[in-house]
């Protein structure tokens, strides 16, 4: 089994990236919030789930061990395949899954694309008994970060979405831009930049600057 992978990135998609190891390009599957930290040609080592099936070998990489706890026990809940899993990781930081599964809220896991109302409910009820526990300085680095909002870092800005007071607007505004025709990674990165330089903006402003960060690219 693969439990690691340290490499050069190759590529990046919209739901994988390719790692090349010693020549040796390796697919593998991530949240958007992991791919989001990853940049073609830069070097990087991924924590590794393999999955084996009758017809496939697939490999599910983390940028946080965190996060890769969470696919594991979020794979134990009946109807959530891993696909479904990284939808949810997409969503959620693992601090947000642990306190939505900790109050019961199912809303907060409909955020994700391809849970329902049903899966919500199930995702709750089947996971109260089983919280991944939330290190203390993982709390203690979201004061730290929200304390002080001028450390603008490049994981700051990526990890806007999991701590903003209304999550719901940003996943509303990057929703949108996919609807648009972009994919989902560069609709994230660009809503979170939006978001990282006017914080009190709404949905149609962070739209809004996000296009317009597209089209400073082109």
């Amino acid at each position: 089994m693969i439990a690691k992978l340290r490499g050069i990135i190759d590529s990046v998609g919209e739901d994988y990236c390719v790692i090349d190891v010693n020549g040796v390009g390796y697919l593998v599957a991530a949240s958007v919030k992991t791919l989001s930290k990853l940049s073609r040609g830069a070097e990087v080592s991924l924590l590794i789930e393999t999955i084996v099936r009758e017809d496939s070998i697939s490999l599910y990489g983390f940028f946080d061990p965190l996060e890769k706890e969470w696919f594991n026990t979020l794979t134990k809940v009946q109807g959530v395949g891993a696909k479904v899993c990284l939808s949810i990781l997409s969503a959620l930081t693992p601090l947000q899954i642990a306190q939505a599964v900790s109050a019961q809220d199912k809303n907060s896991f409909t955020r994700a694309n391809g849970v329902g109302p049903k899966l919500a409910a199930r995702l709750v009820t089947e996971l109260k008994d089983k919280i991944v526990t939330i290190p203390v300085t993982e709390f203690a680095k979201e004061v730290d970060m929200n304390l002080n909002p001028e450390q603008e870092s490049e994981s700051y800005a990526d990890s806007l979405i999991g701590r903003d007071e209304n999550p719901m607007k940003m996943e509303d505004a990057i929703s949108a831009l996919v609807n648009l025709g972009y994919q989902r990674l560069e609709a994230y990165k660009a809503v979170n930049k939006a978001a990282a330089e006017n914080p009190d903006a709404d949905v149609a402003a962070l739209i809004k600057n996000a296009l317009k960060e597209f089209a400073a690219k082109d």
